[in-house]
């Protein structure tokens, strides 16, 4: 046996060992589950995409990769932004701010990865951008049958107005009926449903449509896209979307 093949046993016996030192309820690693929803708003708390207020959650590990239960875990804001409660993980809107906040829990002298958390104002609008699209489709090139992307804006109107980002639009397609006719994609081609707002408040999906499902030549996709703030639509939403399907020309 090698003097890198001795070394190499050696280290995995000792890690075995101290594996085994460990009991069940032994904390090796702690990890901070994402935030419920991507942004908080100013003056009110974290919440989830139903509306219920959430707070932090971080969990820890024993050796084995197993939660242990009953973690005391402090949590805590590196940024302004935002309030957070240590004990409970509770995160309130503070004062709006250019950068996302980056929040993290402790649990002794082990601290979880950062997870980071946008401060917007109250969402309470949402307007078409781009709401009508002609897709001139091929039959025999699949790869150009996609439409421009549908977008629309995530407003908060009140004076000063302002484009509402790190927000969730979500995105459904309402006709036709088949499923497989049509389909929404992002960007880069992937089938998504649900986008989040840039810094421009923007947010936006694509139609892709397969031609062997067609029973007309001509037809439309409708799409409805929704933005929601505590559980209730915002005003415009849903906001409806048209892409008329129509063939190459010759």
């Amino acid at each position: 046996m090698s003097n890198r093949t001795a070394a190499v046993a050696i280290a995995l016996l000792l890690a075995g060992c101290a594996r085994e030192a460990m009991g069940p309820d032994e904390v090796l690693s702690v990890a901070l589950d994402p935030p419920s929803f991507p942004a908080v708003v100013v003056g009110d708390s974290l919440r989830d995409t139903a509306g219920v207020a959430r707070a932090l959650r971080a969990q820890a590990y024993n050796f084995r990769g197993d939660v242990v239960p009953g973690a005391t875990f402090h949590y805590f804001a590196l940024d302004r932004g935002v309030t957070v409660d240590s004990a409970t993980g509770v995160v309130r809107g503070d004062s709006l701010r250019e950068t996302p906040v980056r929040v993290v829990a402790a649990l002794g002298s082990l601290q979880t990865q950062t997870r980071q958390l946008a401060v917007v104002p109250r969402p309470d609008s949402l307007a078409v951008v781009t709401g009508l699209d002609t897709l001139r489709y091929s039959l025999l090139d699949s790869t150009v049958n996609v439409s421009r992307s549908l977008d629309v804006r995530l407003l908060h109107l009140a004076a000063p107005e302002s484009r509402v980002r790190s927000w969730i639009v979500t995105f459904a397609i309402t006709h036709p009926g088949d499923t497989l006719l049509a389909s929404l994609t992002g960007d880069a081609g992937a089938p998504s449903r649900v986008d989040t707002t840039g810094t421009d408040g923007l947010a936006g999906r694509r139609i892709r449509v397969r031609t062997e499902r067609f029973v007309s030549p001509q037809d439309s996709v409708v799409v409805l896209a929704s933005a929601r703030y505590r559980g209730m639509h915002v005003r415009g939403s849903p906001a409806r979307l048209v892409v008329h399907l129509r063939p190459q020309g010759p």
